[in-house]
């Protein structure tokens, strides 16, 4: 009796473990798919890497909602209309995604991410709004926390606030500094407020905020009811 009860033992074990080898092999494949589907949608402007959490998978693709999808990627760019930049570190969490029928749509209940673009690639998004020549120049880098530097020609000229509006951020309220200020007739009007506005961003997200960092601006974006495919 002890005999057969070790023979049902193993054989449970030995169907459980083929069970979830075909649930890891399932959610595999449905990543794969999942990430060609998103860079189809023109929603994504590289393919993303997909991950999605949950166990078993299979019983979320027969109810057709998967609880919490992750994506990454370090070949995302975002733009203003007119120029494309690159969007380091991508990362982003999709919780309640719902597929059609046919898996040919998707929809996000809600969307998190983040990503970086350099100070570099900011000044060049941003208008200036000046007018002044030579002010496409100033150049833009980290000057503390929610702060940003101008430079000209390498040279720091004056800090100013970074904040965000909707998919708007903008940077301002720059005060000249150092031997600068003594040039404030020369170089006040290079210190307009400098912004642009993102029109391309990533899994059809919205910008929620920009904060200044060391190596450039950290975006967080969110997002509700968002439809990703379709």
């Amino acid at each position: 009796m002890m005999r057969g009860w070790l023979k049902a033992t193993i054989g449970l074990a030995a169907l459980a473990g083929l069970l979830v080898g075909a649930d890891r092999v399932a959610v595999g494949v449905a990543e794969d798919e999942a990430a060609d589907r998103l860079a189809g949608s023109g929603r994504m402007a590289q393919r993303p890497a997909v991950h999605i959490d949950g166990f078993p998978f299979l019983t979320q693709a027969l109810a057709k909602e998967f609880d919490d999808v992750r994506l990454s990627g370090e070949g995302m760019t975002v733009g203003n209309g007119s120029q494309q930049v690159a969007l380091r570190s991508f990362s982003a969490r999709l919780s309640g995604v719902s597929v059609g029928d046919d898996y040919r749509s998707a929809t996000v209940r809600h969307g998190s991410g983040t990503g970086l673009i350099s100070y570099a690639d900011a000044a060049r998004l941003a208008a200036p709004q000046s007018g002044v020549p030579g002010a496409d120049r100033l150049e833009l880098s980290y000057g503390g926390p929610g702060k940003v530097k101008a430079s000209l020609m390498g040279v720091s000229v004056g800090q100013g606030d970074v904040h965000s509006s909707g998919n708007t951020i903008t940077a301002d309220g720059f005060k000249l500094t150092g031997m600068a200020s003594v040039l404030n007739g020369a170089l006040g009007g290079k210190l307009g407020a400098r912004s642009f506005t993102l029109t391309e961003l990533p899994a059809g997200l919205n910008l929620s905020g920009a904060v200044p960092q060391p190596d450039g601006l950290q975006l967080t974006f969110q997002g509700e009811n968002v439809r990703v495919i379709g």
